[in-house]
């Protein structure tokens, strides 16, 4: 008979995620500067969008395998921790890497090369380091605690990304040199070494408070199924066959939102810049101080969506808080072009940090109660992640082409703010579709 796992203490709940907090801010470091850190290198605005190609790419390819492999690691140091520790390792020697890319040749051609490549190994670690913490909750956490679990965990993904979006900012206010004449300025290199140290520090504090459990306690509280022994054999085309009909239409509002996401993200800076400092030269001082100010904004938004998700509970359709959200995001994108002061942008990013909140809670809540029971929910969370990358990857791509055909119109890159509210309204429209559902079949069936 399976037994019901223990209750865990909230520091015990807290350590199982205390790692993500400085994932986050490595997550954040890189989110908030790509744009940032390839147009200083010279990147022609235009082709801002293929660099950010990588991120939803790489984590398309790693997450799910990271999920699967993992279900069936059993060693000394736990079942999730080794990919943690590998990932950690590798996002912490890049981050030092990728503020210097431009340094490292002097050929334009090369030091873009290098800089794709830096990025793409920070992407391929970083979504290695972030899967496990996820999964531990799973493995380790009551159905009871699972939302006390996940709501810590949400909360340390926000205040991560909260602490890395405004580090470049904070370093300039305390004197560091934000001069991007020589190439990327001081304040945003030493921001990326101070995300790498807190990365390091945070994951060692995980490894040495957590203890996975070995297979033989684990086999107490899980049906044999979820042992590697024991698991029914399907690859992930057939678990995609499988998955309940919530995985897809979640899957569906998943596209527009996080492909709005994505441009705002790529075109905050630029927009910024041109809205509030009227300028787009990248090497400008007031280029550098809109790339530190759209750190700040994100900030807000990191604040906004921990504020909101204490007001989410309170609706009592889980369909009306997620519609409102991305509803109350779509406004945000829309105001943007119309700010010129920087202060007032407060307002439209702490509308954007609601759907944020909505987007980190609700899709996964609603896919995991229609997943309850099935021994490939490790592999499933992976494969669904693919409905995080695959609309940026498209997004991506897209930018390029609406980027061409604004410039050939005279309209300039504040424009994609607009794209990314008529996004947010498609995706309010799905939510409609979405019929939850609780507990499917087990795929071995």
């Amino acid at each position: 008979m399976i037994k019901t796992k223990p209750d865990l203490s909230f520091w015990k709940l807290f350590n199982l995620s205390f790692g993500f907090f400085g994932v986050q801010i490595a997550y954040a470091l890189q989110t908030a500067n790509i744009s940032r850190i390839f147009q200083t290198m010279g990147a022609d605005p235009k082709s801002l969008s293929f660099f950010w190609i990588l991120p939803p790419l790489m984590g398309l390819i790693v997450q799910p395998f990271v999920g699967k492999w993992s279900d069936k690691t059993w060693c000394k140091l736990g079942r999730r921790i080794p990919y943690l520790i590998a990932g950690t390792a590798i996002s912490v020697l890049v981050m030092c890497l990728l503020p210097n890319a431009g340094r490292l040749s002097s050929v334009f051609w090369v030091a873009m090369l290098i800089g794709t490549v830096i990025l793409m190994l920070l992407d391929t670690s970083l979504n290695m380091a972030m899967q496990p913490f996820k999964m531990m909750v799973g493995d380790m956490v009551n159905e009871k605690q699972k939302t006390k679990a996940y709501s810590i965990q949400s909360f340390l993904v926000n205040a991560g990304q909260v602490v890395g979006s405004v580090l470049p900012f904070a370093l300039t206010y305390f004197g560091v040199s934000n001069d991007a004449s020589q190439g990327v300025p001081a304040s945003l290199t030493y921001a990326f070494y101070v995300g790498a140290a807190v990365l390091i520090l945070c994951v060692i504090y995980t490894c040495l408070n957590v203890k996975e459990m070995p297979p033989e306690e684990f086999r107490l509280y899980h049906d044999d199924t979820d042992l590697e022994s024991n698991q029914p054999k399907s690859n992930m085309l057939d678990l995609l066959k499988k998955a309940p009909s919530a995985f897809w239409q979640v899957g569906t509002v998943q596209f527009f939102c996080w492909a709005a996401f994505l441009f705002m993200w790529n075109y905050s800076t630029g927009t910024l810049a041109e809205t509030c400092w009227n300028t787009t030269d990248a090497k400008s001082t007031g280029f550098q101080d809109a790339g530190d100010w759209v750190g700040v904004v994100f900030g807000v938004e990191s604040v906004a969506a921990v504020l909101w998700a204490i007001v989410l509970p309170y609706f009592k359709e889980r369909k009306t808080a997620y519609i409102v959200s991305i509803i109350l995001g779509a406004i945000g994108f829309f105001m943007i072009p119309f700010i010129h002061n920087q202060y007032l942008l407060i307002l439209p990013y702490a509308l954007i940090g609601c759907t944020w909140s909505a987007m980190l809670a609700l899709p996964f809540t609603i896919v995991t109660n229609a997943l309850e029971g099935d021994p490939h929910m490790g592999t499933y969370l992976g494969l669904f992640n693919g409905t995080i990358c695959i609309p940026q990857i498209v997004a991506s791509i897209a930018g390029f082409g609406f980027m061409f055909v604004f410039e050939k119109m005279g309209l300039t890159m504040k424009t994609m703010m607009f794209v990314s509210s008529i996004l947010l309204v498609a995706g309010a429209f799905f939510v409609l579709k979405i019929k939850e559902s609780h507990g499917i079949k087990s795929s071995n069936e």
